[in-house]
Parts: C-alpha cells; sequence; structure tokens
C-alpha cells in the first residue's frame, strides 16, 4: 500500500522504517524534523516509565529491548549496552517490567550510595540520540521513504494524498483529533561533559525528585523532571540547580559537572498507549502516540504492531470494516 506517516519522532521514524522493509511505499510528514523533535531531547536509555497499560507495554518493551541490542553492535547507530544501577531508599520487590531484561540482579550492599537501601542491577540499552534519530532517518530514506516538511491540520490532508495514514504525532493529536486525554508531562535535562561514571544511574523517586545520569560516548544527561500538565518549554533555571544539587549526591564528592546545553521536552503523557486501527467514514488509519516517558523504549515493539495492522488492512482482513472503532478517543474529522 502507499501510506503517510504523519510524525518524525523515534515513532513515525521506525514505523517508516518497518512499513518499508514490508514493501509499502511510505511518505513521511512533520512539522518539525530531527534535530528539532521532541524525540532529541530524551536521554535516553531503555526503561519503560509511565507508559501503560502494563501488559502490552512489557511485550512491546521487550521486543525494542532485543532491537536496541542488536543495533548496539553498529557503531553509527550511537546505541550502546550499558551497566545500569536503580537506587531505592525503601526494599522493594522486583520491578514488573523484571522478563523484559536478561541480565537483572538485586544490588549488592556494597554497590549502594549512602541513603538507599536496595537496589537493581541491570544492562540496556542507551541511546544517544542526536546520532540516533539520524541514522533511523538515514535508513529511512535509503530504504525508499520520502520526508516532507509541513504541519498538517487534520487526516482529511493526508488521507488526499494516501488511502492509510498512520498517526505518529506524540502530544500533536490533542489537537489533531481533539484527544484531551493527552496531557504534556514536561521534563528538564542538562547535557554535560562527560562523568566518571561506569554505570548508568536512576532514582526514580519522584515524591523527593527523580535523579538520573546517563552516561553516554561524548557527553552525560542529567535528569530530570516530571510536571504534569506543564507545557512551558522555557527553561528553569531553579530546575537546573535541582537536578545538579540531585546529580552531585550521587556522584563522587568533588566531581566537577560542565553544563553544555538546558533542554526541555513534552512527553506525551496519556492513561494509555493508543496503538489501534480505525476507521472514520471507511477511511483507516493507524493509531501510535501516548508513549508517556518511553517512546525510545517502546518503539520497535510498536512499529511491528502498526506494521501487522497495515498487513491486515492490505489483505482485506481488517475486522473494523467501515465500522468506526467504539473504543477510540477523540475526534478524528479535523474539525
Amino acid at each position: 500500500m502507499h501510506l503517510v506517516i504523519l510524525g518524525c519522532g523515534v515513532s513515525g521514524l521506525s514505523c517508516g522504517v518497518r512499513l518499508l522493509e514490508a514493501g509499502h511505499s511510505v511518505e513521511l510528514w512533520a512539522r518539525e524534523l530531527p534535530p528539532h523533535t521532541t524525540s532529541d531531547i530524551a536521554a535516553a536509555v531503555w526503561y519503560p516509565y509511565r507508559a501503560f497499560p502494563q501488559d502490552r507495554v512489557t511485550a512491546w518493551s521487550r521486543r525494542t529491548f532485543e532491537e536496541l541490542c542488536v543495533l548496539a553492535g553498529q557503531p553509527e547507530t550511537g546505541v550502546l549496552r550499558v551497566l545500569g544501577l536503580e537506587l531505592l531508599r525503601e526494599h522493594a520487590p522486583d520491578p514488573w517490567w523484571r522478563p523484559c531484561v536478561p541480565d537483572f540482579r538485586r544490588a549488592s550492599p556494597a554497590e549502594l550510595l549512602p541513603g538507599y537501601v536496595d537496589g537493581y542491577v541491570f544492562e540496556a540499552p542507551v541511546i544517544d540520540m542526536p546520532r540516533y534519530l539520524p541514522y533511523l532517518l538515514a535508513r529511512f530514506r535509503r530504504l525508499g521513504g520520502t520526508v516532507l516538511q509541513r504541519e498538517v491540520h487534520s487526516l482529511d490532508e493526508a488521507w488526499t494524498a494516501a488511502p492509510l495514514v498512520i498517526n505518529c504525532t506524540g502530544l500533536g493529536s490533542r489537537s489533531l483529533l481533539g484527544d484531551e486525554t493527552l496531557v504534556p508531562i514536561r521534563g528538564e535535562v542538562l547535557r554535560v561533559a562527560p562523568l566518571p561514571l561506569e554505570r548508568f544511574l536512576l532514582d526514580e523517586d519522584e515524591a523527593r525528585g527523580m535523579a538520573y545520569l546517563i552516561p553516554r560516548t561524548t557527553d552525560c544527561i542529567l535528569g530530570g523532571t516530571a510536571e504534569e500538565g506543564n507545557a512551558s518549554l522555557a527553561p528553569d533555571p531553579a530546575q537546573a540547580e535541582a537536578i545538579l544539587a540531585r546529580a552531585a549526591r550521587l556522584l563522587p564528592a568533588g566531581t566537577r559537572i560542565q553544563v553544555l546545553q538546558h533542554l526541555v521536552g513534552l512527553r506525551p503523557g496519556r492513561p494509555s498507549v493508543r496503538l489501534e486501527l480505525e476507521r472514520v467514514a471507511g477511511r483507516p488509519v493507524v493509531h501510535n502516540y501516548g508513549h508517556g516517558g518511553a517512546g525510545v523504549t517502546l518503539s520497535w515493539g510498536c512499529a511491528e504492531e502498526v506494521t501487522a495492522l497495515v498487513a491486515q488492512v492490505a489483505s482485506g482482513a481488517d475486522p473494523l470494516g467501515s465500522v468506526k472503532n467504539p473504543s477510540s478517543t477523540g475526534r478524528t474529522d479535523g474539525n
């Protein structure tokens, strides 16, 4: 089939690659292209953060973990396999995402930092987004995909160019579809010069203030924040100071931190990821948005499910026929 994908973040590009590999003809339309997408700001380490429902997220996360580990063997992708430590202030059972991670164990007392009583040690992909997104975009183009930078105000515009649309607009689906269940989850991070870290470090205690230190090839990302409902993209100097203070507690005393950039992004928060086929007046659209803080973590698993849904439409096995999906949320008429 000939398809139009809306959105050029990690979800749109991953879908584009898989759909081209499946033999479809694909155009990708987006208002912003790398390096100006929300995905460019991601830390990014594999971790299923603020994405639901758990059973589907587990399956998508596991599949993406596998694919990212394959890509880690190719230096041009910017993907590395890095050992990490998640620190806990209270004892807790194994996390729900434990089945996705082959190399997982409890931290030993010697590995814990002061103030922490438990932790998880696991190896996971760390993704250098300024390298990874250009890699995906180049791979998409090599496979024959075309990219058009344009802003879309309704699905009708895309349906004039292709019989099937793939909606990967993230937070943009709030205005595109009228999906008011989508909320921005504002995140601030600091890109800093390389630090003396052999592992990535995580402390997901939002009540006290989350902290994560993600070493990458030529820099390190310090985070972070998760302000639900805040859509401001203006960097907050007070948040930067708080991030630095939390990071300093996890680093050797006296470590100098050189800040290179202060970055702000908006995660597309939703009660559940919306990945489904919908028909409106007989015209099909596959939605793939609302990934919360786990867009990269779910990307390949979701892209493969999108490809399977497209195959149903292409084969005539679409179970929805011409009936609008009653479980969908929001308008899809572009009004």
